[in-house]
């Protein structure tokens, strides 16, 4: 496609998912020294971040460096103010010294800290913590409410943003000063962190707040396609006229919320973006921490823009299996697929669709990076589907964001006739979306 960004590797990506070791700090240090180790209710606190080591941050084999693994070179602005953090399990700091990232080897457990954790241990005024779909510490289900509560590791107060409200109120900014948002986005209009960043600038613009965006690298950033939104389907699942792969990091994409003037009555927010460092759309990168319970590694991520559509018909994404979003398959499909699963509860699934059923269909682990969506899958597993008129339900157009894209598979149309009907709107997002970008 001529407006991908992506020379298209012929492997597929590695495996590289490391689980995070979320610690709780203490808030003895002032901004911009590193803390002391304390304790706290008996538990001893290690010191945070050298922030002398996050000045100059040597990447690792190229990879790309965070707005958050730069810490001290932004932390000091936080001097003095009132802090709420937008985050989830996510916002995560590095803390390899300069010295162990010159021998750092890869076989050992890089040492991660939460954003919160850390932040407080340097001194920040961190007064309360927004959390998104999934919740703070990413364990809840997909579509689950989120519940306000208390993080029992910082004791800070948490406000649920997929629960009663989406969007902050007036009264819960009333005592803070900056919104520091930091989460990992994956790349696709259906994701709904970047729906969360739009209701955080909205609730900002309100309230004249300032939101701090702490940059991370789109794992999906290399291309752009899909339909573009129709506005009479916008949802949480899509909010805005871009397509299902939209190519931006989340500072970009929140630059153009702005600049587009997407919020209501084409209010701006007061937003300052802190840039990745080695970063190009063209950059793999390798998500460090899961950024929901249901795409466990680089594979799911990879495919979850093109199997995210079968959310909306029949046919299951391998929920309640370890495979999530990286198979797909129903009972249905038995007469064509000799490969099966069989879904039943787990940590990210507790109803998964059919449970403790086996399904029949493709095994997508070892599929290659993709520089497209790959609408075959669920154009092959409606033209195998014995019960079309049960096929889809109406969730399927709020993902597509569009009518037509059910009513072109019905008709029988191949992958590659639908792809071409975006052409010429896919040329016109691409060319607006210059504009907002940070990284070439």
């Amino acid at each position: 496609m001529k407006y991908s960004r992506f020379n298209p590797y012929s492997s597929m990506f590695k495996y590289t998912i490391i689980l995070m070791a979320l610690v709780m700090t203490s808030c003895n240090g002032s901004i911009g020294q590193k803390s002391k180790t304390t304790t706290k209710n008996g538990v001893e606190l290690p010191s945070a971040v050298d922030l002398d080591s996050t000045r100059n941050i040597l990447p690792l084999d190229n990879e790309p460096v965070t707005a958050a693994d730069q810490i001290g070179s932004w932390v000091g602005q936080l001097k003095g103010k009132r802090v709420a953090v937008v985050g989830n399990q996510t916002s995560v700091v590095n803390t390899l010294t300069k010295a162990e990232r010159r021998t750092w080897d890869q076989a050992e457990k890089i040492k991660y800290v939460h954003l919160v954790d850390t932040l407080i241990s340097l001194g920040v005024d961190v007064k309360k913590v927004f959390a998104p779909e999934h919740g703070f510490r990413g364990e809840a289900d997909a579509g689950a409410v989120v519940e306000d509560g208390i993080d029992k590791r910082s004791g800070l107060p948490i406000i649920s943003l997929y629960g009663s409200n989406k969007k902050p109120t007036k009264a819960q900014l009333a005592d803070v000063d900056i919104i520091l948002f930091d989460i990992q986005d994956v790349g696709a209009r259906f994701y709904t962190y970047i729906s969360t960043l739009h209701y955080v600038m909205e609730a900002a613009a309100d309230s004249n707040k300032t939101v701090y965006i702490l940059d991370r690298p789109n794992p999906n950033g290399h291309y752009i396609d899909g339909p573009i939104l129709d506005s009479q389907h916008k949802s949480f699942v899509g909010m805005h006229p871009v397509p299902v792969v939209h190519g931006m990091t989340i500072g970009e994409y929140a630059q153009m919320i702005n600049g587009e003037k997407w919020l209501p009555y084409g209010k701006q927010a007061s937003i300052k973006v802190f840039k990745n460092q080695h970063y190009t759309h063209a950059t793999p990168y390798h998500l460090p921490i899961p950024p929901s319970p249901n795409l466990p590694n680089a594979q799911s991520i990879n495919l979850y823009p093109s199997l995210c559509f079968f959310e909306g018909t029949d046919v299951s994404v391998g929920r309640g299996t370890d495979m999530q979003f990286q198979v797909y398959g129903s009972p249905s499909l038995a007469k064509y697929r000799n490969f099966s699963f069989t879904p039943t509860p787990n940590a990210g699934a507790k109803r998964p669709p059919f449970n403790g059923k086996k399904c029949f269909g493709v095994d997508l682990r070892e599929y290659p990076r993709l520089n497209k969506l790959q609408l075959e899958f669920v154009v092959d597993a409606f033209a195998k589907a014995p019960y079309k008129e049960s096929f889809f339900n109406s969730f399927f157009t709020n993902l597509a964001g569009t009518e037509k894209l059910q009513a072109q598979i019905e008709k029988a149309m191949s992958a590659e006739a639908i792809a071409a009907t975006w052409e010429s709107d896919l040329k016109a997002y691409d060319q607006m979306r210059q504009a907002y970008l940070l990284y070439e």
